[in-house]
């Protein structure tokens, strides 16, 4: 099924996340109890009593975290991966940007969006950060009413599972059995906040950003037993 995919018809994603304050103590007195509720549970799992020493983990749920780097590629017409980031302090201007050029370039009933993990994380965390924003929800991303085949999202995590839903693999973990380079050479998704709120280095997380898009979509190609993305056909847009 794979090989019959066009490959210049899909928009390989990423998102990195993070919490909407720098630290648990600038939440607002409603949103510290909401979040009080909501991490009461895995402060359990993570033997941590108070909900400040876990609010690093708020950027992994939309309605206490924001979106700060969204990195897309593509494949052109002369087979090159084109690698574009919409990133910023402005969450909203992101999504405006973002939600412009899949509007504009992916609107068609061919194409598709593939992440690892996007039916769990990226897509859903996109989409209610849309409406948090009171922002409309591209054609590509809003699957309300529509059934499991109509649905334009493939995603790498769960096309490697071939129907077992016993495990997680990582992205990490599947680009070392593929023999792809590791994206988190660097720093890995639980630093993320750190490097933003702490070190303020944005353009850091964009980088660790458009390495992870270009890792899942050499993995999608070991899938189709294709040879890997060549250095020289990367191409990086403004």
């Amino acid at each position: 099924m794979l090989e019959n995919l066009n490959l210049k018809n899909i928009l390989f994603l990423d998102i990195e996340t993070v919490p909407q304050f720098g630290k648990y103590e600038e939440l607002p007195e409603s949103f510290a109890d909401l979040w009080d509720k909501k991490c009461s549970t895995f402060r359990k799992e993570m033997e941590e009593e108070l909900p400040a020493t876990v609010y690093r983990r708020a950027g992994i749920y939309a309605e206490f975290g924001k979106i700060i780097c969204i990195s897309c590629g593509a494949f052109t017409a002369e087979n090159k991966f084109r690698i574009k980031s919409f990133y910023g302090h402005d969450e909203k201007q992101i999504l405006v940007d973002f939600s412009v050029m899949l509007q504009k370039s992916f609107y068609s009933p061919d194409k598709l969006l593939c992440a690892h993990n996007g039916k769990e994380f990226d897509f859903p965390f996109i989409c209610r950060r849309l409406l948090i924003n009171q922002l409309p929800l591209p054609a590509i991303l809003d699957i309300a009413g529509k059934k499991p085949w109509e649905v334009a999202h493939l995603d790498t995590m769960e096309l490697w599972k071939f129907g077992d839903y016993k495990s997680y693999s990582s992205l990490i973990l599947l680009a070392a059995i593929f023999g792809i380079p590791t994206p988190k050479d660097d720093i890995d998704g639980s630093k993320v906040w750190q490097v933003y709120w702490e070190e303020k280095n944005l353009e850091r997380i964009v980088t660790y950003c458009q390495k992870d898009v270009l890792t899942v979509a050499q993995i999608f190609r070991k899938f189709r037993c294709e040879e890997l993305i060549k250095s020289e056909d990367i191409m990086y847009a403004e």
